[in-house]
């Protein structure tokens, strides 16, 4: 198997299969989960970054780039939070809707604030999109906040990441930096009684605490790697795997209801999804059908 295509498989499922591991830790609080995870992934990431001997990166963060990381960081809170909380209250499949809406955000927010031109097609999936969304509301009463709560902190997070100019491992490392003080504060000082001692606790809930930093770092560093070997066109179709897995776990592992109204409405994405993607598949041949052309007739 083609490397960049394994670490893509490893990130996508590792981001798939974490209901799974959320789950393990309902007992604890969302937010005492959301602490623990900030505060080992900074310790994951200075390792490693230890390891690779990579500091160099910290001279170029200057006070704009610590104002760009703590709006990015606060992003991050919003969506990590939103997503544990939401997984341990029985809303898997809303929140595997907001990352199949998730591309399309991209597309919206990168023609809103990047000046990208949004294609007919792009459009015509926005739309439709839309619709899904205004059906889902109907439905239920009530928007889908989960899913456009996670579509959209992710979507600012990715427009923001896009401008600051470090990697995703030292941008991880920076945000967590950032978010690894009130995380400890909280942890040393909230009283909160769903948040375990490492000491005293529960060995297995310790060693799923411990392991939140393992979780986070692995799958940033398998998508970066993927991302180096693979085309953006192929990474971008491969996203769906992570809220496929994430749909089948809260259909067939938790028995969430799949109602009909709840299928029209991912039914409607689902199609913007299919329109957006083999649009992007043609435009993607037909390019390298022209650089073909031209390298032949040079």
């Amino acid at each position: 198997m083609n490397r960049g295509l394994l670490y893509a498989l490893v990130a996508y499922g590792m981001w798939g299969v974490l209901p799974i591991y959320w789950r393990a830790l309902h007992s604890v609080s969302a937010a005492a989960i959301l602490s623990h995870r900030m505060v080992w992934s900074l310790v994951i990431v200075a390792l490693i970054l230890a390891v690779r001997k990579e500091w160099v990166w910290i001279r170029r963060v200057d006070r704009r780039a610590v104002l760009t990381f703590v709006a990015v960081a606060v992003l991050l809170i919003i969506n990590w939070y939103t997503y544990i909380w939401a997984v341990n209250a029985g809303f898997i499949l809303e929140t595997s809707l907001g990352y199949f809406i998730n591309p399309l955000v991209n597309v919206l927010l990168g023609g809103l604030f990047l000046g990208e031109r949004l294609r007919p097609v792009q459009k015509i999936a926005i739309a439709i999109a839309v619709c899904g969304v205004l059906y889902l509301t109907i439905s239920y009463g009530s928007l889908p906040w989960i899913a456009l709560t996670l579509a959209f902190s992710f979507g600012f997070y990715a427009l923001l990441k896009k401008t600051a100019g470090l990697n995703a491992l030292e941008g991880l490392g920076l945000e967590m930096a950032i978010l690894s003080v009130p995380a400890l504060a909280y942890l040393l000082f909230s009283g909160d009684p769903a948040s375990p001692s490492l000491l005293s606790g529960e060995l297995r809930i310790t060693a799923l605490l411990l392991g939140t930093g393992i979780f986070t770092a692995i799958p940033l560093l398998t998508f970066a790697a993927a991302a180096r070997r693979l085309t953006l066109t192929t990474l971008g179709l491969m996203q769906y795997l992570a809220p496929t897995l994430q749909f089948f776990i809260g259909v067939f592992l938790y028995g969430e209801a799949f109602t009909p109204a709840r299928a029209v409405g991912f039914l409607l994405i689902w199609t913007a999804l299919a329109l957006y993607s083999g649009e992007t598949l043609l435009r993607h041949r037909q390019r390298s059908q022209q650089r073909a052309f031209l390298a032949k007739t040079v």
